[in-house]
């Protein structure tokens, strides 16, 4: 019957209406898990009926046989009580010792399970639990650690403190749990991982949660786990089911007003924005409030306080937009997201799909939507290769399109307000206020005095959809050169020295995102570009050489000190241009004793990102209107 049911959950789509009903026939519910009564009362008392399918597969295994296990599942499907309820069985109160540890990869979900873990057990007398976590103070988690809590979570980097301060004793740990271990891998913390798996016992039960399975998951599994119980909800390296995925298609320099279109096509948009960068991240979060969204940013370069502040407002719904950088975004623990946005898609489809499993979760529907130009098409048929599941294409809505659906927003608000009984008191004067007008007067202005503003803004907006030419988006191969639309003896393109390469892990698109950052423009017409392994050599519009070498010699547009200048003949001959490099030449090409890449670092990840900067209806240029279609606009 186990494995009959293992079976029939893994195959069937657990989100339709019919394998639902099925499953439930055949589904134990918590009391015939095999739980401790207390921990049944407690999940009772949470509001819990029935488990959810991961649970309904880990529980019984880990109460019954204690074992090494796998959980393969997306996030929010309920790993911490599959994991966190049969650790909690197995937890003598009584031993003032540490038996339990669980590492995760951030500070919030550090918290989030740290709190679900005392729900559950609040029954239990006698259970301590302990957060261990950077940004908090160490003098205060090291007085709860001499308390002898029974379980342990904790961040990495921090625990890894701990250990070298010798201020835990994992003597008696029978448990150890690692939660989201791709996203602790992917965030580098394989040497802290290594460590605090030296410092505990051979003879434990290790449990590895992860909603993906790179090389490096199964490197752990291989070296610290002994013939591991796997158990996979869904298919592995998948995204979560019930989340629609939809592309709209736009020019580079429209992605913020297709931004603002899509944010205010959904009135009830509650959603997380990923960017790639810190710089960008914080540019689109300004500018968005800067238009009236009620939208606030979350980085790495956000102080821990400001950071809280700004968590607590989203979980609260105060915020109804978080834009964010993959690495600030992780762990967090989010309910009722109805779509997460990549403003940029991910270089790897890994991570797209933990940005995509942050909606849809707890059994619900979301939309995970992406805003990409005819360049980025590739990237969309690798993801649907990579979750097995096809993307929508979208049109931006039109402005008559969006102030439709504003209008029938507010009035399904107003359809829907709660009426104070103490405005009685004030209604004779309102009615002699308003008495010269008729009803179907008072409507109008009614509808007008919220939505005039999106009549004025969308009036004569223009159509920001790109059309698709239905080819099959070719895959550009690392290293093959862009081609330049024009070359020849024209003179309309001259040939520039750039004092990056392939060294400092560019490509073709970053060092046209560079001639754009430097130069403020995006109007420059850039032709053929040959990277080599120390410079490159890139084909720029002849009027423009000048602009672009006063750019570069200035220190404030280029504070890298990145050097460019025109390219000899016979510099970039069709013989040196077949070469890697050019020998004996690299001297000459870089300033005495000046390095332009850092060691081990790519080059477009230091400083300012090298970006395309939009000219109109985008986060850099102030608009002419005051504000946007979403001034002062409240989530609901």
């Amino acid at each position: 019957i186990g494995i009959y049911f293992h079976h029939i959950t893994i195959c069937l789509n657990i989100n339709s209406t019919f394998a639902r009903n099925f499953l439930n026939n055949f589904m134990p519910n918590f009391q015939e898990l095999g739980l401790n009564p207390r921990l049944i009362e407690a999940v009772e008392a949470l509001g819990f009926k029935d488990p959810m399918p991961v649970q309904a597969e880990v529980i019984p295994s880990l109460i019954q046989q204690p074992s090494d296990l796998v959980g393969l599942a997306q996030t929010g499907t309920g790993k911490t009580a599959a994991f966190g309820l049969p650790v909690l069985h197995h937890i003598r109160p009584e031993l003032r010792k540490t038996q339990a540890l669980v590492l995760c990869p951030t500070r919030e979900l550090c918290l989030q399970i740290s709190k679900d873990l005392r729900s559950y057990a609040q029954f239990i007398p006698g259970i301590k639990i302990s957060a261990v976590y950077g940004g908090a103070s160490i003098e205060l988690q090291i007085k709860q650690l001499n308390e002898g809590p029974q379980i342990i979570v904790a961040t990495p980097g921090r625990l890894n403190d701990m250990i070298r301060r010798k201020k835990v004793d994992f003597s008696s740990v029978q448990w150890l749990i690692l939660d989201e271990a791709d996203e602790m891998l992917d965030m580098g913390f394989q040497e802290e991982l290594d460590t605090i798996l030296e410092h505990t016992p051979e003879e434990k039960h290790t449990l590895l949660f992860s909603a993906t399975m790179p090389e490096e998951v199964e490197r752990i599994l291989a070296k610290y786990m002994t013939n591991p119980v796997v158990k996979t909800v869904g298919k592995r390296n998948t995204g979560t089911a019930n989340v629609k995925h939809i592309y709209y298609l736009v020019q580079a320099k429209d992605r913020y007003a297709a931004l603002k279109r899509i944010a205010d096509f959904n009135p009830r948009i509650y959603a997380i924005i990923f960017c790639r960068t810190r710089i960008e991240t914080q540019e689109i979060a300004d500018s968005l409030i800067r238009d009236g969204y009620n939208a606030d940013s979350l980085h790495g370069d956000l102080s821990q306080a400001a950071r809280d502040n700004v968590m607590n407002r989203f979980r609260n719904q105060t915020l109804q937009m978080l834009v964010a950088t993959d690495v600030a975004a992780r762990g967090l623990d989010v309910n009722d997201l109805t779509h997460v946005i990549n403003y940029n898609l991910p270089d790897d489809t890994e991570v797209y799909i933990h940005r995509s499993g942050r909606t849809g979760r707890a059994d619900k529907t979301g939309t995970c939507i992406s805003i990409i130009n005819l360049k980025e098409k590739f990237k969309i048929r690798q993801i649907e290769k990579k979750i097995n599941r096809e993307f929508g294409k979208a049109k931006i809505p039109t402005g008559v399109q969006v102030c439709e659906k504003q209008l029938f927003h507010h009035i399904d608000r107003m359809e829907n307000v709660e009426i104070d009984v103490e405005i009685e008191s004030f209604l004779p004067v309102i009615y002699r206020k308003l008495e010269w007008m008729d009803r179907e007067e008072i409507i109008k202005r009614f509808v007008s005095l919220e939505f005039n503003r999106f009549l004025e803004y969308y009036r004569d907006a223009r159509d920001l959809n790109v059309e698709d030419d239905n080819k099959p988006a070719r895959e550009p191969r690392e290293g093959r050169d862009r081609k330049p639309e024009h070359r020849g003896d024209d003179g309309q393109y001259t040939r520039l020295f750039v004092s990056i390469g392939r060294k400092d892990k560019v490509l073709p698109p970053q060092i046209i995102g560079l001639i754009n950052e430097v130069t403020r423009s995006r109007e420059i017409k850039i032709g053929r570009i040959d990277i080599m392994d120390n410079y490159s050599f890139v084909d720029v519009d002849s009027k423009s050489v000048g602009r672009i070498m006063k750019a570069f010699e200035n220190e404030t547009s280029n504070p890298r000190g990145i050097r460019v200048e025109r390219a000899s003949e016979r510099e970039f001959a069709p013989a040196d241009r077949k070469s890697r490099s050019h020998p004996g030449k690299e001297k000459s090409f870089r300033p005495e004793g000046k390095s332009f890449r850092s060691a081990n670092k790519p080059f477009h990840s230091e400083g300012k990102p090298f970006r395309n900067k939009p000219e109109q209806d985008s986060p850099w240029k102030k608009p002419e209107r005051k504000g946007g279609p979403g001034k002062n606009k409240k989530s609901k």
